[in-house]
């Protein structure tokens, strides 16, 4: 049978979409392709997620945008250190969750980035 196997993508419209990819590459160390993107191949740990939201969440905020991205990290204390040599400091963290360890960043288009570090049974 024919299914959706993960996120394919994730699109989004920025008033600076060049300080956006440099905010990505120099902070969360994104590789730009010269196509403007980036391409990453599955993820040895973790998983994908899909789920809509109620549209009076306040999980998204400071955010003014209708959506969040989550990104798998392999080592959220070396990530959050990229980002704080950058000038970026995490909205906020999470290390006690069952799931994983998380902080959250908010991008330069305004848009709240959840960092997830999968428990190593993940």
């Amino acid at each position: 049978m024919a299914g959706v196997l993960g996120v394919g993508g994730v699109f989004f419209k920025a008033e600076d979409p060049d300080g956006v990819r440099a905010w990505y590459r120099d902070v969360l160390g994104f590789n730009i392709e010269d196509w403007g993107g980036a391409m990453f191949p599955h993820p040895a740990a973790g998983y994908t997620v899909w789920s809509p939201f109620k549209a009076d969440t306040s999980y998204f905020e400071p955010s003014t945008q209708p959506f969040m991205i989550n990104l798998i990290v392999d080592d959220l204390d070396g990530v959050l250190a990229v980002a704080a040599g950058q000038g970026v400091e995490p909205l906020g963290r999470d290390d006690s969750d069952p799931n994983g360890r998380f902080a959250w960043l908010l991008d330069p288009a305004g848009i709240r980035v959840e960092l997830w570090q999968p428990p190593a049974s993940a």
